[in-house]
């Protein structure tokens, strides 16, 4: 539930909330007697108070974000630098940042941009200057703890860098705990369960809800695992689309005998959106032409062009949306195809349903195995679980859905469709600190 400000227009705010998102990122509001609800912060985008987190240099002196972001990056015939999944860099201590053309640009700096763009439309949309903020966080942007601290230390330089000199965190599913609390509980107490699939973490928490305020104390456990969506489109890439770009050859450097197949660090690459760049690098791009000249298979040259092309004109953000899409698909559907057509590249391809649970095997049980880590880590046995509360596109997987109904129960399970749900909790929590 929000608070709406006076119709007066006095009522201003003084801190802001932030879901910063692998995906999307949405900001609303509050102060001490009002929650605001979440700002247009991209006119362009269907619905105005999600503003995807994607960056577009057509050089090192412009950026664009959000749809204007893709708009320009077609309008440029797609050159330049499209950046996304920028939040999944943030504990990955190797990698520091990126060049924009000749300019450097460390991680902070990236996800200062959206952040700073943000802050800036939501000042001009109030009218005011607020220099405080709450920032959701993963449960777990790591499974080591000091990478975990390492990602939010650069989260908060990020948040600095874009104007803001208070920050607080808390973290995304106990935000959205907090916005479930609001608009579910009725009457006793309960013990609830939030699964927050997001697109590079999922999260879980275990707590408490009744009639009395929400505190940080009836949160029991939370766990996390930096692994969700994007994780689950990477194993479909690399099941099903990897083949087209490259990743099957074999071949046979100069004067040696044994026949040898792409490293599999080259693959991890090209199955991670937030990291495919990475191939444009001078010394991997340079073994990729030496692999073609050497390689053996009839097709492997045309593949491997194919992957120059995909990496080249910067098409990985488009391949992406095509098997995120196959995914969705996926949840309503026994058999998808995968079509990408662009000069230079054909992929036609498909997915089954138990195709993709196979391939995706390995991450869904580690997210599950996540969860159960978490419930156990409560002292609450599953049976015990009054209601389930899951969000993100991920919980719509029926591999994952009937795994979370089994331990649980169906009847205690609810969809929180809400994309505003963790927003809204930060602004609840941000309205404790204003």
């Amino acid at each position: 539930m929000i608070n709406e400000p006076r119709a007066d227009g006095q009522d201003k705010p003084t801190i802001y909330a932030i879901d910063f998102g692998t995906s999307n990122s949405l900001l609303a509001a509050a102060n001490k007697s009002a929650v605001f609800p979440p700002v247009p912060l991209d006119a362009a985008a269907e619905d105005p108070t999600i503003m995807r987190s994607i960056l577009y240099f057509p050089s090192a002196k412009e950026c664009f974000v959000g749809q204007e972001a893709l708009t320009k990056y077609v309008e440029h015939g797609l050159e330049g630098r499209l950046l996304r999944s920028l939040k999944r860099h943030l504990p990955a201590r190797g990698f520091r940042g990126t060049y924009i053309d000749d300019r450097p640009m460390l991680v902070e700096d990236l996800v200062a941009v959206p952040l700073r763009e943000m802050r800036k439309r939501a000042n001009a949309h109030f009218g005011v200057d607020v220099k405080r903020a709450v920032l959701g966080r993963p449960a777990r942007f790591s499974s080591e703890d000091a990478d975990d601290d390492f990602a939010e230390r650069r989260l908060r330089s990020a948040a600095e860098r874009a104007g803001f000199e208070e920050v607080h965190f808390l973290p995304e599913p106990v935000a959205a705990a907090q916005e479930f609390r609001q608009a579910f509980t009725r009457g006793d107490e309960h013990t609830v369960v939030v699964c927050d699939f997001g697109g590079g973490t999922s999260d879980f928490t275990v707590l408490r809800m009744g009639k009395k305020a929400f505190h940080r104390d009836d949160v029991l456990a939370i766990g996390g695992v930096p692994l969700a969506g994007d994780a689950l489109d990477a194993s479909i890439m690399r099941k099903h689309v990897a083949k087209h770009f490259g990743a099957e050859v074999s071949y046979r450097v100069p004067l040696g005998n044994n026949v040898l197949t792409m490293p599999k660090h080259v693959i991890e690459q090209l199955c991670s959106p937030a990291h495919l760049s990475i191939l444009r690098r001078p010394d991997i791009a340079e073994f990729l032409r030496n692999v073609r000249s050497w390689s053996l298979g009839g097709d492997d040259q045309e593949k491997l062009d194919q992957l120059t092309t995909l990496v080249d004109d910067a098409l990985g953000f488009q391949l992406f949306e095509v098997i995120e899409g196959a995914k969705k698909a996926l949840s309503k559907r026994d058999e998808v195809p995968i079509d990408f057509s662009y000069p230079d590249i054909e992929v036609h391809d498909h997915v089954t349903r138990p195709g993709f649970e196979t391939s995706a095997e390995r991450a869904m049980e580690t997210i599950l195995e996540c969860l159960d880590q978490t419930v156990a880590a409560s002292g609450i046995a599953p049976g015990d679980v009054d209601l389930v509360c899951c969000t993100g596109g991920t919980a719509k997987v029926p591999r994952i859905a009937s795994e979370i109904a089994a331990r649980f129960g169906r009847d205690r399970m609810r969809d929180f469709e809400n994309f505003h749900s963790v927003v809204q909790g930060l602004a609840h929590h941000a309205q404790t600190l204003a």
